[in-house]
């Protein structure tokens, strides 16, 4: 074992006390970008966007945010229906 090699950084995470606040952000942040990439192969605006979702542009807003690790889900299954993708969720 090398000696130079301490813990992992999700260990350092975890003993800081954010692990789970870090990986929300990331998780968030992928979730943002593909949403935006989705809208931006469709061509689709935010408004469209919004009307699709039956929601506001604000609330879209907020989706496409991110560091706002406060969405439903219910706000991502009306996305994915309104880019014409499901949401798949699971636990690993």
């Amino acid at each position: 074992m090398n000696k130079h090699i301490g813990s992992s950084f999700d260990d350092f995470l975890e003993e800081d006390g954010i692990l789970a606040e870090t990986e929300a952000i990331a998780i968030k942040r992928v979730i943002a970008y593909q949403v935006s990439q989705l809208m931006k192969a469709k061509k689709m605006s935010k408004v469209a966007m919004a009307q699709q979702m039956n929601t506001s542009r604000s609330a879209l807003d907020r989706l496409l945010d991110p560091h706002n690790t406060s969405i439903t889900l219910q706000t991502l299954e009306r996305a994915a229906h309104a880019i014409g993708k499901r949401l798949r969720i699971e636990f690993a």
